[in-house]
């Protein structure tokens, strides 16, 4: 036992957690944590962003890369609420992490003081947990309880408050372990199990959909032995990109709003369809009400809140994805469905991509990117037709390879989650993919990459417009180009430079290949501005509301024509 300022504490408990790297901003309530970090630089590496945003979003894309909880500092007020669209991106994704906040002093709060705000009070609807820390005797075993609600179950962040007068006090501090995360498995029922496993050998066409809980248990493995045991197709959502090899060939593509034809009329020809740690977005479902309506559905999540809630289901079993796998792939019979596994291959083959490849596109870049890493690249990206391009076109093999905003949808995701990434598997080649509307929200996060020569590679994917809103608008409003055109005198290569960073722009596909691997061969942070037509779209699409029975892709909408 030995005693200890608040704000040592707090170093202490990190450490005890393991956590290496933390980025964040410092101001005037949280400056006692960061005096004691200076003391543990060695032990401690802090990534001082550009905004506490980008922070937040850093502290998440370094989580989603290694699967450990990201953390993130912020002082208070502005410090503080900066952090929260960062914060509720994590909540609906379930990311694990924890957001560390100083405020006030305890005589202080309630009081309008200067830079206060009742962060807890704030972020309590997107957070698992929020904490508001008044006495230093209770700091470390929050801490704790901060870090362990954050990983079990189904993962997310907590926000931990700390009043400066609780950083500068002093108290015992006892170092202790952390508590062991034990696999949530008390909920798995044998009722639940026997009927799944009832329905999974009784089905003559199972269909399997994958979701961001297959990443988040690390069920990969467990995953492909079943795949294997039922010889059943697969589609992913855009969480689940990577759980399911997407080379393998039972993969149909990705389902929902820009998924692939074979996935969205596939599950409409099966007869079971088994949703594993996917919780029914409306972008994946269209509409709910109709979606997979004929079929029989058993839904395996770990949040028992999740079933039934968008769409009924016939069968559901609670618990983790790893292992209920491992129980029912142990018990259930192996077979081969080599009539069902055509039918769907007979629907990849009718409906194959029909993106071009030859000539500068969204797709051809991705494309590109996808051969010159050999797929074997982590790709973050920011949200929009780029977001989608880069789903359905680079094909992933591995859990935790693409990194995005999927549930929130946060347009200036990217270079932040870009720079956790990297921090988090430094081995990977990283790359950022963005549309000229995201990276103007983020692009001050390049500073902090030269800062530090975090060699991410930011690809910008410039059609001088708000590309997916706009196609929105071409499709469905008339072409009414409503503050959408973003036709002015940004250069984005010459704010890049002025940013330190290496940049070049690329017109044509033969430019873009060369600027790629230079960029990966400089090994220094990189950014490459490709220029696009403004017209390009995203296809296959379900326009919103609509049945996945309605997607469509260019063909069908030049035939309409």
């Amino acid at each position: 036992m030995k005693q200890l300022t608040g704000s040592e504490i707090i170093i202490e408990c990190l450490k005890e957690q393991g956590v290496d790297t933390v980025f964040g901003y410092p101001g005037g309530t949280i400056l006692n944590v960061y005096d004691a970090l200076y003391k543990h630089q060695d032990e401690i590496h802090h990534i001082l962003t550009s905004h506490e945003q980008g922070a937040s979003h850093a502290a998440d894309g370094y989580a989603r890369a290694t699967g450990k909880v990201g953390v993130c500092f912020a002082t208070s007020g502005p410090g503080a609420t900066n952090l929260v669209t960062g914060i509720a991106t994590a909540y609906m994704d379930s990311v694990p992490l924890v957001a560390i906040t100083a405020n006030v002093g305890v005589s202080l709060l309630g009081k309008d003081t200067f830079q206060e705000v009742d962060i807890a009070g704030v972020v309590m609807p997107i957070t698992k947990h929020s904490f508001i820390v008044k006495n230093v005797h209770e700091l470390a075993d929050t801490i704790r309880r901060a870090f362990k609600i954050a990983k079990s179950g189904r993962p997310g962040p907590v926000l931990v408050d700390i009043t400066k007068d609780v950083t500068a006090n002093v108290a015992d501090y006892i170092p202790k372990a952390p508590e062991p995360i034990e696999r949530v498995s008390d909920t798995i029922k044998a009722e639940d199990l026997d009927k799944a496993i009832a329905m999974i050998d009784r089905a003559k066409k199972p269909f399997v959909m994958v979701g961001g809980g297959i990443t988040i248990s690390d069920a990969s493995a467990e995953l492909k032995k079943f795949i294997s045991k039922i010889d059943a197709p697969v589609c992913d959502t855009l969480m689940g990109k990577g759980a399911f090899d997407g080379n393998d060939p039972h993969y149909a593509g990705m389902i929902g709003m820009h998924g692939t034809k074979a996935a969205n009329f596939g599950i409409n020809q099966s007869d079971l369809l088994i949703v594993i740690g996917a919780r029914f977005s409306d972008r994946v479902t269209g509409n709910a009400a109709k979606f997979a309506e004929k079929q029989k559905i058993i839904h395996i999540d770990i949040d028992a809140a999740e079933i039934n809630k968008n769409v009924i289901v016939d069968c559901s079993v609670v618990g983790d994805a790893k292992e209920i796998l491992k129980m029912i792939s142990s018990r259930i019979k192996t077979s081969k469905k080599p009539e069902w596994n055509a039918e769907i291959q007979e629907l990849k083959d009718k409906y194959p991509s029909t993106a071009n490849y030859n000539e500068m596109s969204g797709p051809a870049i991705i494309n590109k990117i996808y051969e010159i890493t050999d797929g074997k690249a982590t790709i973050t990206t920011d949200v929009g037709q780029h977001q989608m391009w880069a789903a359905q076109h680079y094909k992933y093999s591995r859990s935790r390879q693409f990194i995005s905003s999927g549930g929130l949808g946060t347009m200036g995701y990217g270079v932040g989650a870009c720079i956790g990434a990297k921090m988090g598997k430094p081995e990977n080649i990283t790359i950022n993919i963005a549309g000229d509307g995201c990276f103007r929200m983020n692009m001050n996060e390049i500073a902090t990459a030269t800062r530090y020569n975090i060699p991410i590679i930011q690809v910008i994917i410039n059609n001088h417009v708000l590309g997916m809103v706009r196609q929105w608008q071409t499709l469905f409003y008339g072409q009414r180009y409503s503050s959408t055109i973003l036709e002015d005198k940004v250069d984005f290569v010459k704010v890049s430079e002025a940013l330190g960073a290496k940049a070049v722009r690329a017109t044509n596909l033969k430019e873009f290949e060369d600027a790629l691997k230079n960029a990966i061969e400089a090994c220094e942070p990189y950014v490459i501005e490709c220029v696009i037509d403004k017209d390009d779209k995203v296809f296959p699409m379900v326009p919103g509301g609509a049945t996945l029975q309605e997607c469509f892709d260019e063909n069908d909408l030049k035939n309409k024509q």
